[in-house]
């Protein structure tokens, strides 16, 4: 029997952080009958639902692998924690392309208490979208920001697909390690537009964490990104640099019309979503991909992303009845 998706929904809604995992389960089931109480869940944590946007802080943390990303995290989750901030967690992991399986091993190196009932760890599969985001890492953060006051997003950190997060994030972190090639990569990798806040670890390290700050400082002002922040932390006992960090992270949210872009990030997410499901095909019968937006553009900002999809659906099937 399915999951009451509505009643969910309205938990969520009503900050009640036992439901979570109950509704990522159901946002993660592929079951027909799921999918549809899935969307009645998200419409009751919908804008429209919620009288505006969800009030937690989504951060998307990315970054090559072994940058040292979860015992970032597992620095932050104790820095929030201690200002008795509820913090969820969403920890993708790269699926095995012949299984479909995931490694799912990022909840067991961020280090949080289990008993501690003000924090959710999750790892979710990648499935087919390595690098990327799958469409329930994206709808699961957009339903937990009803619930937490922080939403993180890991990514697997793969590749140029992790763009991706900066869809669904109001901040995206990146993060890079000194003296392995990271920073080289990260200039090389054509990201720099992506983060707002720029993060070296290991700073115990010294002149090389020195020198990977200063080349990132330097290649951001070339291309003359100045907002972005670029800090060095190191997450080493006694940690350094996380209250700077947390600091930052506050300042960027407290600056951004939060609504304008999560509304792009919805309006994105439902493009994705027709696509995939319709191909490229059905955004031609659309008129093409700025058509497509033109229409989104003319729908309520309080639709979620499903209803968002089911609205481009329409217009395909009134050009497909009008066209017989």
């Amino acid at each position: 029997m399915s999951a009451d998706g509505a009643a969910l929904g309205a938990r969520l809604r009503e900050r009640d952080l036992s439901a979570a995992p109950a509704a990522l389960n159901l946002l993660e089931s592929t079951a027909p009958a799921d999918r549809e109480q899935a969307a009645a869940l998200l419409r009751e944590v919908s804008p429209a639902a919620l009288g505006g946007e969800a009030r937690a802080h989504v951060i998307g943390v990315t970054g090559p692998p072994g940058a040292g990303k979860s015992t970032l995290l597992s620095a932050l989750l104790h820095a929030w924690r201690t200002r008795e901030r509820t913090v969820a967690m969403l920890a993708v992991d790269p699926s095995s392309r012949s299984s479909g399986g995931s490694l799912l091993g990022d909840r067991a190196r961020i280090e949080f208490d289990p008993a501690d009932r003000g924090t959710l760890i999750r790892s979710s599969a990648a499935e087919q979208r390595l690098g990327g985001l799958a469409r329930a890492t994206r709808v699961s953060a957009g339903a937990l920001a009803a619930a937490f006051d922080v939403v993180v997003i890991e990514t697997v950190g793969v590749g140029q697909a992790e763009t991706d997060v900066a869809d669904v994030a109001d901040t995206v972190v990146v993060v890079v390690q000194p003296g392995s090639g990271d920073v080289l990569q990260f200039l090389k990798s054509g990201i720099m537009e992506i983060p707002d806040v720029l993060v070296v670890t290991k700073a115990d390290l010294g002149q090389l964490a020195v020198s990977a700050r200063r080349d990132l400082s330097a290649a951001l002002r070339s291309l003359g990104s100045r907002a972005t922040r670029v800090l060095a932390v190191s997450s080493l006992a006694p940690p350094s640099g996380i209250e700077e960090l947390v600091a930052a992270l506050e300042e960027h949210s407290e600056g951004l019309d939060v609504a304008a872009r999560r509304l792009r990030a919805r309006r994105a997410g439902a493009l994705t979503d027709f696509a995939v499901e319709h191909g490229e095909r059905g955004l031609r019968a659309l008129g093409g991909r700025r058509a497509a937006e033109s229409l989104l553009a003319e729908q309520d900002p309080g639709m979620d992303v499903a209803a968002l999809v089911a609205a481009l659906v329409a217009a395909l099937e009134r050009r497909a009845a009008a066209g017989a």
